[in-house]
């Protein structure tokens, strides 16, 4: 090209045009390159149990595929509103925190005031797992099943009890969901962790509870306790001879403890779908299916959009349940 008959204008066209073809590549690569250091994500609860091995499964692969380091950091405290609040604040673009039943479909109906907004403070990224409630009695109630047990109910309104881990746990939440779509009567007996409330199911002392299946899989298995159902969708590989809820007569009827992985809502969105994919790809390593396996845990790593989609639903069919049995936090 001649470039000598030019003028200014021409000059500053090329020159413009030159410096977008370069910055192109620069904008694209610092999008690819995320991330940039190592990921911290939090669990907002104790270390030990199935919040725990679904996050540490997730991190292990995701450290692979992603090229930086997952870690997990267990922040528990306020029924897990403490790290969702923290994560919420988050803008280094380089923290995640698990997102559970409890902190995304029942917190915000349970706690007059949030430090925290589920809805407009994060970004879904993946629906990881879900670990199975089981609905389960003493043997020496006579009810080999969810029919029987329903109409047990009815015809001894209140006589019976039920346990849990404490007020606006999981296993209260089921049992009341359960009272909800049956019509029964059961009492409530409230302790304070699944451990007292166990000492107790299996003394005989409580006839029937609603159990993460992890915790009572062996009880089972023994023939300490009966299981009537499970929360889930489709029978467990674990306890093939047990019908589902929805089985039984309650067609739509699912209760399961589940885990998805969130970001700050400020999070880039080419990172998050970068995560989102690498999420779909890590719950069906072999090596995290081996972790999972052992807390009878379903694989999910579905897409961002069904996860919102999931925590929407599950929202609404918590808010009435929360309702109906005026559920607090302890």
């Amino acid at each position: 090209m001649d470039f000598s008959n030019l003028n200014r204008r021409d000059v500053m066209r090329l020159s413009l045009g030159a410096v977008g073809a370069t910055s192109l590549p620069i904008a694209s690569h610092a999008q690819s390159a995320w991330p940039t250091k190592p990921i911290r994500f939090v669990v907002p609860f104790a270390p030990g149990g199935s919040s725990e091995i679904v996050a540490r499964a997730a991190a292990a692969e995701l450290t692979k595929s992603l090229g930086q380091s997952v870690y997990v950091d267990n922040k528990p405290g306020g029924a897990g509103n403490v790290a969702m609040a923290e994560v919420a604040r988050a803008d280094d673009q380089h923290t995640l925190v698990l997102g559970h039943i409890g902190t995304l479909a029942v917190n915000p109906y349970i706690f007059d005031k949030l430090p925290y907004d589920p809805n407009k403070d994060f970004k879904p990224i993946s629906l990881l797992a879900k670990v199975p409630s089981l609905y389960v009695v003493h043997p020496d109630v006579p009810a080999k099943n969810l029919k029987e047990f329903v109409a047990l109910c009815k015809a001894k309104p209140g006589a019976l009890n039920y346990g849990s881990a404490g007020n606006g746990s999981a296993g209260h939440l089921a049992m009341e969901y359960l009272k909800m779509a049956t019509n029964i009567f059961i009492l409530h007996v409230p302790y304070r962790g699944t451990g007292p409330q166990l000492t107790d199911l299996l003394a005989g002392r409580l006839q029937a509870a609603s159990v993460g299946a992890p915790a009572i899989l062996q009880f089972i298995k023994a023939g300490k306790l009966r299981c009537i159902a499970t929360g889930t969708t489709q029978r467990i590989p674990q306890l093939p001879d047990v019908p589902t809820v929805a089985e039984q007569g309650y067609p739509g009827f699912e209760m399961t403890q589940w885990y998805g992985m969130l970001a700050p809502a400020n999070l880039a969105q080419p990172a998050a779908d970068k995560l989102a994919a690498a999420c779909a790809k890590a719950m069906h390593e072999p090596a995290a299916l081996e972790r999972l396996s052992t807390d009878a845990a379903i694989p999910v790593g579905g897409s961002a959009a069904d996860f919102a989609k999931f925590i929407a639903l599950e929202q609404q069919r918590w808010k009435p349940v929360i309702a109906r049995a005026k559920v607090k936090p302890d």
